[in-house]
Order: structure tokens, then sequence, then C-alpha cells
């Protein structure tokens, strides 16, 4: 241990401890590092911050989809998301693709301007088939839009008669993880949740932090996912 801690006596050395006030206080030794030690310590701490930094985007933009015949993508997307979403549809063989989301910001809860209504004409004139794709619009709620719209398909559903045994939702980015927790946490245990994730096209994910957006998004799903993990509690 020589050269890597030392000891400071808090008060003057003798043989044995003395108490104060009736052995309320007692003398102690504290243990610090030396310069040595400092330097281990800060070094330990810059390789942890590093590898937070280069692992937070994939552990929030998880790509995990499984075998499903119900594909659920979320209206808001970017178009490019979309087209890709589209090419997935057709290649994988998915059987019922259901858009959900809410009206656009500005626009009334029952306005015909909504993400799930529009992004599914989309897809209509992407050419997939009219009986394959679903709009199922939610309203605006002051939060948890995600858990809403998910909530919103799962009553859908339940009024067809009966639950898909496995769907997966297609979103972006670092929006995936949380994505699917609230998706899992809507649909109960009985249904099998993937997550299909797009790349954003707003900055390089594997430098996120050199750009602005990249910063918000990671900083705010970051939160976000953290909040709906071990803060929300559904009704």
């Amino acid at each position: 241990m020589a050269g890597w801690i030392e000891s400071t006596e808090l008060m003057h050395r003798d043989a044995k401890k003395a108490s104060r006030l009736g052995g309320m206080l007692a003398k102690r030794s504290l243990w610090l590092p030396t310069w040595k030690g400092w330097l281990v310590i800060l070094l330990f701490c810059g390789l942890s911050g590093y590898g937070f930094i280069r692992g937070i985007y994939r552990f929030l933009a998880i790509d995990t989809p499984i075998p499903a015949k119900v594909m659920v993508v979320e209206g808001w997307i970017s178009v490019p998301a979309l087209k890709a979403a589209a090419v997935r549809f057709k290649a994988e063989k998915y059987e019922m693709l259901c858009t959900v989301g809410g009206p656009f910001p500005g626009e009334e809860s029952n306005s015909p301007r909504n993400y799930a209504v529009v992004v599914a004409d989309q897809f209509l004139e992407m050419g997939l088939p009219q009986a394959q794709v679903h709009a199922v619009p939610s309203g605006d709620p002051l939060r948890d839009r995600t858990y809403s719209s998910a909530r919103v398909l799962r009553d859908w559903f339940l009024k067809r008669g009966q639950l898909p045994a496995a769907l997966n939702v297609v979103t972006v980015g670092a929006h995936s993880r949380r994505s699917r927790l609230l998706f899992e946490k809507a649909f109960g245990s009985t249904v099998s949740v993937g997550v299909i994730s797009m790349p954003i096209p707003d900055y390089d994910a594997t430098h996120w932090w050199k750009y602005s957006e990249g910063v918000r998004d990671v900083l705010s799903e970051g939160a976000a996912y953290l909040y709906a993990r071990l803060l929300f509690w559904p009704d």
C-alpha cells in the first residue's frame, strides 16, 4: 500500500481511542488516496463515461423483432422509415399492418389530420393491400402518448374478438426500447412484443454526441425510459 494510499490522523496520536461527551465522540483515522490513487480513480471514471456514451444509444435503440403476423407502425416516424417498413411488411409476409398515433399538433382529438390515418393512406399509396392496412387512431392525451396508443390498439383488437399472439412495433432510434416497454405494459403478458428500430435520419447515431439533435434525443429518451420503467404504473 506504500505510495498508494496514506493515512491522516484526525487527532493527535496516542495509544488508545478517547471518547468525549459520554461516548458520543471518538478518535478515528481517515484513509485518503494519494496522487496515484486519484489518477486511477480519474482513469476509471473516464473509461466508464466513455463506455456509457458509446453504449447508451445502442441500449435505447434496440432492434429485436420476433416472429409475428402483425406489424404496428408508430405514425410519427419519418417517411424513409415508413418506406422501409413497407418493404419489410411485404418481404416478411406479415398479414396485418396497424398504424397508431394521435392528431397532429394543434388539431382536435377527432380531426382527420391524425398520424395513424395519414400514415395508413401513405402505406396504401405505396401499394400495400387495403384489406391488410388498418388505421387505429387515438386521442390526444396530455401524457404517455405511446402507452395510450398501445391501449387503444389493444381495445381495437379485443373488439375484433382476439388479441394477436405476437406483434412487432416499428419505431425509430432511441425511442425503441421505451416503445417496446409501453406496448408490453399495455398488452400484458399474453402478447409477445418485438420492436423494429429504423435509423433516424437527423444525425449519425454512432456519434450522436456530436450533434445537438442527437444529444437532445438521447437525453430525453433516456430520461423518459427511466420514468416508464421506474415510475409509470398503468391504471
